[in-house]
């Protein structure tokens, strides 16, 4: 272990030039930082919280009416790989029909629908990008101490920006030696990691971070990850400002639905959802 801790990005301090390279740095070390002073109410993300506790409350198969819109963005229990998770999900979060939709689903109050909808106002700016949602339940008991929440992956997007359990631990990231380093709960704070699409989008100058959970007491966790996934229409391609002599074009040029197909297809076995894929290596020039 090296003893470092993910960095810590004030967006209050965002427009000065040290807290750019900060920033820049955590891009291309870390793959992962830590977000503070952001414009999310306290107030709002504790609301969320209490969303969330509800709906994993309610009966199976109510839960289950949650159905995928694409591949992996509805509901999954647990599994023989992954027996500890329980997950529900909404695709393309900044659409008002899709979250009206999805709390149709799960019978959501009129009051769980007023705070998940002023959640997914936050990724209105991202309308050529769209967002998902999943939001985690993780059963741990004093049996499964020490087993896997969720096994190492990387996500398949451009950005993650998760919402933690504020009093449960268990979340790893990997450093660039190549030990996982834990993330200790914070309270208002949010923590963004970078998956393939930024990868591939920074010419392979930004860390897609891998990352796992553990079970490390015998409580329940929750959280909610925000993923910004790809371009609706259009290549990720590096800009090119980051290709020259010295940085030669890595991945050619594709589309976030070719990627998702690739991965899929590579690991298509629900059992094997949250499983890292090195579909990156498929799309390689050199």
């Amino acid at each position: 272990m090296t003893g470092e801790t993910i960095p810590y990005i004030d967006l209050e301090k965002i427009s000065e030039q040290f807290e750019c390279n900060k920033l820049r740095n955590a891009c291309e070390k870390w793959g992962c930082f830590r977000i503070i002073n952001h414009s999310i109410p306290l107030t709002l993300m504790d609301e969320m919280k209490m969303v969330v506790v509800a709906l994993h409350d309610l009966p199976m198969d109510i839960k289950k009416n949650n159905k995928d819109v694409i591949p992996g963005s509805g509901y999954f229990g647990p599994s023989v790989f992954n027996p500890l998770i329980e997950s529900v999900g909404l695709y393309d979060m900044g659409s008002s029909q899709a979250i009206q939709d999805f709390c149709s689903q799960l019978n959501a109050t009129p009051h769980q629908r007023q705070i998940m909808e002023t959640y997914g106002i936050l990724d209105a700016d991202f309308e050529d990008w769209p967002c998902q949602y999943r939001i985690n339940n993780y059963n741990f008991t004093s049996e499964t101490i020490g087993s896997f929440g969720a096994s190492a992956h990387i996500d398949s997007g451009f950005l993650t920006i998760l919402q933690d359990d504020e009093n449960v631990g268990g979340l790893e990231v990997m450093d660039n030696y190549g030990s996982f380093v834990s993330v200790a709960p914070f309270h208002g704070a949010l923590l963004a990691n970078l998956g393939d699409i930024a990868r591939a989008w920074s010419n392979g100058r930004f860390c897609n971070v891998k990352h796992r959970v553990l079970c490390k007491e015998p409580t329940t966790r929750y959280s909610i990850a925000t993923f910004m996934l790809g371009p609706r229409k259009g290549n990720v391609e590096a800009p090119k400002e980051l290709v020259d002599h010295d940085h030669p074009l890595l991945y050619r040029p594709f589309t976030y639905e070719e990627y998702r197909t690739l991965r899929v297809s590579d690991n298509n076995d629900r059992d094997k959802f949250l499983q890292a894929c090195e579909v990156l290596e498929l799309l390689r020039l050199v």
